[in-house]
């Protein structure tokens, strides 16, 4: 811990450092009911499917995902899941062709509402002193985050308060490529005109984010511990430069480094 450098530039992941989450109870269901009010509105005919088939293939579309999103974490360079792969391909891949038509036409709004229904967030206690301390020193915070739709994390910052406080914000869905891509750290240093050596990032798990911080060798490496963190799809030779427990002990990092002199 003590060989960090003082950072030029704060890169953060979204989900389990700025905001803890949590699923909702039932999402699925909720989310299989607007997809039939949707397929009402327009008309669409789903030939037999229903309900409860739709709510079926949402859970086995999320299951797909998630092991997919750790297939990803193996190449050196994976892009994101595109919108109407997930809807087409995840979850209507048996669906009547006029269910699968509307879903590919609407993939972007039905997943944004999908990131609406499915989690609550809320931010970590210790973030907004976090960063409170990197404007203090002049050290601008750029959000780096893997996201199937983040819009819903620009909707969240924006109800919360908080989108003033941040330089930029890279999502994977927006920028069409995924941590562990080095791409991603590469993309928010240069938003605020650094480099990645010249910056720390700050992930909460080893397969996306601690590996992607090697790959784009990062100034400081950081581990942020949340709720899974230490559920690994797969060995990883990697290790973090300093791991954290909360924000509070990122703050404790920041504060020690930039109450240096830049050498």
């Amino acid at each position: 811990m003590s060989g960090l450098i003082r950072p030029q530039a704060l890169l953060v992941d979204f989900g389990g450092v700025i905001v803890e989450t949590r699923n909702r109870p039932n999402w699925q269901r909720r989310m299989a009911e607007h997809v039939f009010e949707e397929f009402t509105a327009a008309a669409v005919n789903p030939d037999g499917l229903t309900v409860d088939d739709v709510e079926r293939d949402i859970r086995a579309g999320g299951k797909a995902d998630s092991k997919w999103k750790d297939a990803m974490s193996r190449p050196f360079a994976p892009v994101e899941l595109r919108y109407e792969q997930f809807w087409v391909d995840f979850v209507g891949g048996d669906w009547p062709a006029p269910a699968r038509d509307f879903v590919e036409s609407n993939a972007r709004e039905l997943c944004r509402v999908m990131g609406e229904v499915k989690q609550e967030r809320k931010t970590r206690e210790g973030f907004i002193e976090v960063l409170d301390a990197a404007e203090a020193s002049g050290v601008p915070v750029v959000i780096v985050s893997n996201t199937l739709m983040g819009v819903v994390h620009r909707d969240y910052l924006d109800r919360v308060g908080l989108t003033e406080r941040f330089a930029e914000q890279i999502y994977s869905d927006e920028v069409r490529v995924r941590k562990p891509n080095p791409e991603m750290i590469h993309l928010g240093a240069q938003a605020v005109g650094k480099t990645a050596e010249q910056c720390w990032y700050v992930g909460d798990n080893f397969d996306r984010d601690v590996l992607c911080g090697a790959r784009a060798h990062v100034g400081g490496n950081i581990l942020m511990e949340a709720r899974s963190t230490y559920d690994l799809p797969y060995d990883l030779p990697v290790t973090a430069d300093a791991i954290v427990a909360d924000p509070w002990g990122l703050l404790d990092l920041l504060e020690k480094a930039t109450s240096r002199e830049v050498a």
